[in-house]
């Protein structure tokens, strides 16, 4: 009888410490009520009397978002500073002061009249990475920085001027603030005569990571958590001029006329067949069409228009222009125009995500049972900017309807936990490297 007692209280002591270890084993995870809260106390900042979002960078409302955002980083304990680009920089420091920092953020600035979630959920999210952190007691071997960028909605300038590829001339253009990039600068807090002093070396950073909302809906239409982000793609422009023949529209008979907005009609409707007939995400695009003339009496005989091609390859882009031109060479001689493309000097290449930090987030989400794809961001940010810093990642979740850049943006607070969950898991996982 005294054998059994004592195997039943030993069953029982291992049975405790099984259960201990798996509580104390169970994922730290990030506070889903926090970061809804945060997302509409940010938005308080920049609000018009019509209630819209209007905390465009420079702007009164940026400068105060961008002072509640600092003071959350400090009651965080992180050390924040401003960099001479204006962009806002928390550190915390690690186990190991050799090794180099992870980054992690975005930006809080947004379009006129834009919506709550766009960068700001980015920011929101770091700041919450190292909220849990400090409630868990948990310090990394790596320094961990939070960066928010200033006017990333205007061309990436924060992230530009830290990878030291902000060029000087771009100071003088001005945003939907009515200042220029060096009078706002100033205005936050940088100093663009100090620009240069604000570029960072190639390798200075361990990784940069960044969450973001989709700005389509393939995650809501799929109902997947998250997609893991396999780079950001490459833009190429180009400005197209179509040439025919003005003439008088009422007595120029139809079969003898040269109209150039014909031949640019059947271009626009080529470029849709090209661009579809490959393979893979690519897209192509004419956003802008103008007819000089403008008169109902005139047949155009010339018409302006655009044409701009995203993907992961260059090398496939160029394919779908050389498709492109041969079809514009057929539609030219049959509409007895002539069509002229000009590849304009504005490109951005593909930047690719690192692979490690691809398979560290899909370790995060599958060890969290949080369902993801892989896809590529078809829009610019920060994060491309980074990769001349050290190896990059990035994160999207789910917006309802696949709507950005719009007062009507939203991802609910499920959603926005299950992202920040994965990031928080990847920093930790490219921490123990």
């Amino acid at each position: 009888m005294k054998t059994m007692l004592l195997s039943i209280s030993f069953s029982l002591f291992i049975s405790s410490v099984f259960a201990q270890v798996s509580f104390s084993t169970d994922p730290i995870s990030v506070n889903e009520k926090r970061i809804e809260q945060r997302i509409f106390e940010l938005a308080k900042y920049g609000r018009n009397e019509k209630g819209e979002g209007q905390r465009v960078a420079y702007s009164q409302g940026d400068i105060e978002g961008r002072a509640y955002f600092m003071d959350l980083m400090r009651q965080a304990g992180l050390d924040v500073r401003i960099d001479f680009a204006g962009n806002i920089i928390g550190r915390r420091d690690g186990k190991d002061p050799s090794k180099k920092p992870i980054a992690f953020g975005s930006h809080i600035d947004m379009v006129p009249n834009g919506g709550n979630y766009d960068g700001a959920y980015g920011a929101i999210t770091a700041l919450e990475i190292i909220e849990v952190l400090k409630e868990n007691k948990i310090t990394t071997n790596h320094p961990l920085e939070v960066i928010i960028f200033q006017n990333e909605e205007a061309g990436l300038v924060g992230s530009r001027a830290m990878a030291g590829r902000l060029k000087i001339d771009a100071l003088g253009q001005m945003n939907a603030s009515g200042y220029t990039i060096a009078e706002g600068t100033k205005r936050i807090g940088g100093d663009p005569d100090r620009l240069s002093e604000a570029a960072r070396k190639e390798g200075d950073l361990a990784a940069f990571i960044e969450i973001h909302i989709e700005q389509s809906k393939v995650l809501e239409s799929q109902g997947i958590d998250v997609a893991i982000i396999e780079g950001i793609v490459g833009i190429e422009d180009w400005d197209i001029t179509v040439t025919g023949l003005a003439n008088h529209a009422g007595s120029t008979p139809m079969n003898d006329r040269q109209d150039a907005l014909i031949a640019a009609s059947k271009l626009v409707l080529a470029v849709n067949d090209v661009v579809n007939s490959y393979e893979g995400a690519q897209v192509g695009s004419v956003g802008k069409i103008s007819v000089p003339s403008g008169a109902p009496n005139i047949i155009p005989g010339k018409v302006e228009m655009s044409l701009q091609m995203r993907d992961l390859s260059t090398e496939k882009i160029m394919k779908m222009y050389t498709d492109i031109e041969k079809r514009a060479q057929e539609i030219a001689k049959e509409t007895n125009t002539q069509i002229a493309f000009e590849h304009l000097n504005l490109s951005s290449t593909p930047t690719f995500a690192s692979k490690e930090i691809q398979e560290k987030m899909i370790q995060a989400a599958e060890s969290l049972g949080i369902s993801y794809i892989k896809m590529q961001s078809g829009a610019g940010h920060d994060t491309q900017e980074m990769a001349a810093l050290g190896p990059i990642g990035m994160v999207f979740i789910p917006s309802k309807d696949g709507i950005s850049h719009n007062p009507k943006e939203y991802s609910s607070p499920a959603q926005m936990a299950k992202g920040a969950n994965v990031m928080l898991h990847t920093v930790l996982l490219l921490d123990k490297k």
